[in-house]
């Protein structure tokens, strides 16, 4: 069965796809370091700063300026290198990559060519119980481009913009390029592999301190790679590059609808054009960018004003021993430590929840009640909001504060999602929203024995039930104390309260 896009092109049901074709995915990750200064030069890398007041003559590319290597840069790029497995090249350098765009002030990238520092690793990613071996070709440094801003167009893009406009302030921020090797065999979740390995890789980029990597801000982009070939084929087919992807939802439906595209183009006898294509978010399609029939030849050639980087070996291992938990072992452990079978940890790991349990649990609440919250009302709360769960207005401290009262007895469930209505609503935290809401539970009062008689006086049939031996119908009183005093009472003190007055 086919569909069409609004610009017409013809798609195929994505479980159509799989009967007929076999995916193969590779993805090329560029991660802007957070580093003090750019790459080569002593310039500021702050971001959001006003176009173009974060350049000097080295990263313009002006006549006699000379480029110096940032070492903290190549330092983060071994780290890298060394939480994904890679043979660390105990000899490298730099080569001038040769094309003419507007963001590139010295008509060159500088970046590393056939001698980069990080190659041969591998990422494991794990999807619906399943492990996918994600093989590292290379990693390797370079400098970032300055940013086009096109003026005048409906879509920001080059096409229908009257004049265009360069910001040079990113020129020149170190820039370290991830590049896997081809990935079969992934079927089906081909666009869950490429969305998990982009979300683990951001995990250990983030464990490492390496970079921000917010994708909004461009901290981190991937280039998504995609073919299908007929199923037992013995060569794979012609990919996209879809580049530029921003977001982690993104990556899996840039894959899936490339499945599809390809898949309708196969179909009907044509040709899949090997080209670089643009996603678009609010469609969630791709458009053709530009041709890669042919090898673009880049001339590249050693960077003649730069000496190679050769990481000694001691440098290398106080690095490798240096390195912090990573994600994958942090997960392993906590999931020990929480007492929690392999599909109740990838719960909280789909939910993106890890830190937040984690730092909730640290700040006093146990492991079920910091799991409850967080993928319980949290999520719900979350979910309608359509936002992210860390994006919710509540820290994991208030988390466990409010754990805390319900383990106390100061409030039960009810009241307590009330009380974090509070909280969500700005209105302090969880111990100031019980008191000035009046939400705590209500002790064995004036005012509960009367709601308890009140009950009992108004059900007489319910009453003699439970005196004939059905006690089960209790529960029908307590409903109605617990609705009479708006939830405030303890379930647990009426129910007693009631049996004393009715057994």
């Amino acid at each position: 069965m086919t569909a069409s896009t609004h610009t017409g092109e013809r798609l195929v049901d994505f479980g159509e796809v799989l009967t007929r074709y076999e995916p193969v995915i590779g993805l090329e990750t560029h991660v802007e370091l957070g580093t003090a200064s750019k790459m080569f030069c002593g310039c500021a890398t702050t971001f959001g700063a006003e176009p173009n007041t974060q350049t000097c003559p080295v990263c313009l590319g002006l006549p006699g300026s000379l480029p110096v290597s940032n070492a903290a840069a190549i330092e983060a790029t071994i780290r890298i290198g060394l939480a994904l497995g890679c043979r660390i090249a105990p000899w490298s350098r730099f080569a001038r990559k040769n094309y003419f765009y507007p963001d590139i002030p010295k008509g060159y990238q500088t970046s590393q060519y056939d001698e980069p520092l990080c190659t041969a690793g591998h990422l494991d990613v794990e999807v619906d119980g399943e492990t996918y071996r994600v093989e590292i070709e290379r990693v390797h440094l370079e400098e970032d481009t300055g940013k086009n801003l096109h003026v005048g167009g409906a879509t920001g893009r080059i096409h229908g913009a009257s004049h265009s406009l360069v910001d040079y302030n990113r020129a020149g921020i170190p820039l370290v390029e991830i590049v896997t090797r081809p990935i079969p065999g992934t079927g089906a979740r081909a666009p869950e592999v490429a969305r998990a390995y982009v979300t683990e890789l951001r995990d250990i980029l983030l464990a490492l301190g390496v970079s921000e990597v917010r994708m909004e801000q461009g901290n981190l982009r991937c280039d998504v790679n995609t073919s299908l070939a007929p199923i037992g084929s013995l060569e794979w087919g012609l990919r996209t590059e879809t580049k530029n992807v921003n977001s982690l939802r993104s990556v899996e439906r840039a894959v899936r609808y490339e499945m599809r595209r390809q898949a309708a183009v196969l179909d009907a006898g044509g040709r899949v054009v090997q080209e670089t294509r643009h996603f678009h978010e609010d469609t969630g399609t791709t458009s053709p960018g530009r041709s890669k029939e042919e090898a673009t030849d880049y001339r590249y050639f050693p960077e003649p004003d730069l000496v190679p980087v050769a990481p000694d070996a001691p440098w290398v291992e106080r690095l490798a021993a240096e390195l912090p938990e990573l994600p994958a072992a942090r997960r392993a452990r906590l999931r020990e430590e929480w007492g929690l079978s392999a599909t109740e940890m990838a719960w909280i790991v789909n939910a993106g929840a890890v830190d937040l349990v984690a730092d909730t649990v640290a700040a006093g609440a146990t492991p079920a009640d910091a799991r409850k919250w967080w993928l319980g009302e949290l999520a719900r709360r979350a979910n309608d909001a359509g936002v992210e769960l860390a994006q919710l207005p509540v820290t994991p401290r208030q988390v466990a504060e409010l754990t805390g009262l319900v383990a106390a007895g100061t409030v039960n469930d009810q009241l307590a999602r009330q009380a974090l209505d509070g909280v969500l609503a700005g209105e302090g935290d969880p111990a100031q929203v019980v008191e000035a809401r009046g939400l705590a539970v209500m002790g064995e009062s004036d005012e509960l024995v009367a709601a308890v008689e009140a009950a009992i006086a108004g059900a007489p049939d319910v009453v003699a039930k439970v005196r004939g031996g059905k006690v089960a119908a209790l529960g029908a009183l307590v409903g109605q104390v617990m609705k009479a005093t708006r939830g405030k009472a303890d379930a647990p003190t009426v129910r007693r309260m009631l049996e004393e007055r009715v057994l």
